[in-house]
């Protein structure tokens, strides 16, 4: 039997090698459940008892999921759990049930990859171990393999450690989908994966703990977003003989990125904006008909990202009309600003001290970005419960999203670990969480 340092090291070596977009993690989720099964006492959802298929964003179509699926079962993945998924429905929700009375404490593990080509130089740790992306185009530059890697480590330890310590209440391993664009927590929300919770923690590899041994019991500055599409639609006409039959979509798209650019910040807190891709026309002959904008707004408020929001609206609108076209605006992805509770963020502190691994505590540290377990964390909040967002420190070859991204492999036992004293202190029969 392997330790759990070498058996977290192979589960996240081999989703390293693997990566899987949102919405199409199908060998990922398939081998979580492989795992799971096997553990005594667990209970699993997937398919549509994980994740509503009635509230997914960026949804990927039949065809494309399709052949996710297919590419999953040529990478060996079971069919048995691959054909409960059905459409993108690739969240997996593992929970226990102890003896004793006690809180519901629940984990949010993403396990989506990003559209990075990973780098191929020799330096690189993944190339040289061997476990490099086999999928080209795509790869965990973000850390979530190591994340997947962590929740089933603390699966491993739950499985173990429970009965023994006479934990009460319940646990719950949230596996989730598309968090990269922020549109998987939401159909997860929708399907109650967070009902019933009283204590919620998400946490991330580095981020703005590079330094190993670290744990930032917190984490502030999350950006709330919106992520878009705009779909700009027009007349085609010959660029020579008729140009007054067009309406230029293209021409269109390009003075809506400089007026979206343009909007004015708002005093109540930073604001972002921008245009990431433009897509339009068809010859340089033709006017064009057709224009796709992909663009995104954040606010260091929810209530400054909605103000970016509809400042966008607006300007869709009215350049839409400026220019005779139609515009057409696809919901891609949310996050929302949010606040880690004192209570938690103490018993966080109290399980990163007790532990080996930890060389430094910190009570918070910045994200600076946006990250959709906030979704989670407000709604446990608002019907009472506590949320947090922990940092677990290691040194870093590149930062986030780039193609040399990677981390130090002795953070997943830290962060195992971690999760796994978190768990025992809010469930134990002496924890600060018992009923």
């Amino acid at each position: 039997m392997p330790s759990l340092a070498e058996q977290l090291v192979q589960w996240r070596r081999d989703f390293h090698a693997y990566p899987e977009l949102g919405f199409c993690e199908y060998r990922t989720a398939a081998s979580i459940c492989d795992v799971l099964s096997g553990l005594p006492g667990c209970t699993l959802r997937l398919g549509p008892a994980a994740l509503s298929a009635d509230g997914m964003m960026a949804a990927p179509s039949p065809d494309e999921a399709a052949a996710a699926r297919a590419e999953a079962l040529a990478a060996g993945a079971d069919s048995r759990w691959v054909e409960q998924m059905g459409n993108g429905l690739t969240g997996v929700i593992a929970e226990w049930v102890f003896p004793r009375p006690g809180p519901t404490v629940a984990f949010r593990v993403d396990i989506d990859a990003l559209p990075v080509t990973e780098t191929a130089a020799d330096a690189h740790a993944p190339v040289r171990a061997g476990f490099a992306s086999l999928q080209p185009g795509r790869m965990h530059a973000c850390g979530h393999d190591g994340h997947t890697a962590i929740g089933l480590g603390l699966a491993s330890l739950v499985a173990a450690r429970s009965a023994r310590e006479n934990w009460g209440g319940r646990l719950r391993l949230i596996f989730q989908p598309a968090e990269e664009g922020c549109s998987g927590a939401a159909p997860m929300l929708a399907a109650g994966a967070v009902d019933g919770v009283d204590y919620f923690i998400a946490g991330h590899l580095g981020v703005s703990a590079v330094e190993d041994g670290l744990v930032s019991c917190g984490t502030d500055s999350f950006l709330a977003t919106t992520k878009m599409d705009v779909i700009l639609r027009g007349v085609a006409a010959h660029a020579g003989i008729k140009p007054h039959e067009g309406r230029n979509a293209l021409l269109a798209a390009a003075a809506l990125t400089l007026q979206l650019h343009a909007i004015s910040r708002h005093g109540a807190g930073d604001s972002r904006i921008n245009v990431g891709v433009m897509r339009a026309g068809s010859g340089r002959n033709v006017i064009a008909d057709r224009a796709e904008l992909e663009l995104e707004v954040r606010g260091t408020t929810t209530a400054v990202n909605a103000f970016m929001t509809a400042e966008a609206h607006r300007m869709i609108n009215a350049i839409a009309q400026a220019h005779g076209v139609t515009a057409e605006e696809r919901l891609i992805g949310v996050a929302e600003s949010a606040t880690c509770d004192a209570p938690l963020k103490r018993i966080v502190r109290a399980a990163a001290e007790s532990l080996p691994q930890t060389r430094r505590v910190v009570d918070s540290l910045p994200l600076g970005a946006s990250e959709d377990a906030t979704c989670f964390m407000n709604a446990v909040q608002a019907r009472g419960g506590q949320a947090t967002y922990v940092q677990i420190g290691s040194r870093l070859a590149a930062g986030h999203h780039h193609p040399a991204f990677d981390f130090n492999e002795a953070a997943l036992v830290h962060g195992a670990e971690l999760y796994a004293a978190i768990a025992g202190r809010l469930l134990g029969p002496r924890g600060t969480g018992s009923h």
